[in-house]
């Protein structure tokens, strides 16, 4: 019967995510981020499992997103404004938790030669939105899986795309990438 075909190419797609997720300590990348208004800015992706990730942009951005482990923080270096929210309510938690079970949160959407694609959304927290986090499929790569970016949809439905390149797994990456200064200390 056809859909218990699809369930078992599902929680074998979610099971090759999540050994790619256990077998990826560091990652860094190049990511272009485009917003709901077309616009895109560049910037440099670092990340260490469990939960710390940077996204620095490209200069004359005065953005910064720095995830600690415990919470992702938001700092805007132009208005001295600094937000911080617990990373199990943003999506970003399927990416930065190598040991979550992703079944009750995570479904398959696309499975093929080239592409899975996986669409993640905790019912229990509207506000966390859906991400779709596409993977290439790449010999070489952790667990036969590349990281090519995801797609964010608020509860207000702003879309967001990242998409990666330049991609390199298991790299040497210091606990300091994840300080930043706060802006609201100065003077």
């Amino acid at each position: 019967s056809a859909p218990t075909v699809a369930v078992a190419q599902s929680s074998s797609g979610l099971s090759q995510v999540t050994s790619h997720l256990k077998a990826v300590d560091t990652m860094t990348a190049s990511f272009a981020q485009t917003d709901r208004r077309g616009q895109t800015l560049t910037g440099t992706l670092t990340m260490k499992r469990p939960g710390k990730v940077r996204f620095q942009y490209q200069k004359g951005v005065p953005l910064l997103i720095v995830g600690d482990g415990k919470a992702l923080t938001m700092i805007d270096y132009e208005v001295k404004q600094v937000s911080r929210w617990p990373i199990g309510n943003s999506p970003l938690s399927v990416l930065l938790n190598p040991n979550q079970d992703l079944s009750p949160v995570a479904k398959v959407v696309r499975d093929d030669d080239q592409v899975l694609m996986i669409q993640a959304r905790d019912p229990k927290k509207p506000e966390f939105g859906t991400i779709n986090i596409a993977f290439a499929k790449v010999a070489g790569a952790p667990a036969g899986l590349m990281l090519q970016g995801w797609t964010t949809l608020d509860a207000q439905n702003n879309r967001s795309t990242i998409k990666l390149s330049d991609q390199k797994f298991n790299v040497s990456v210091a606990d300091s990438a994840f300080r930043y200064v706060d802006p609201r200390r100065r003077g």
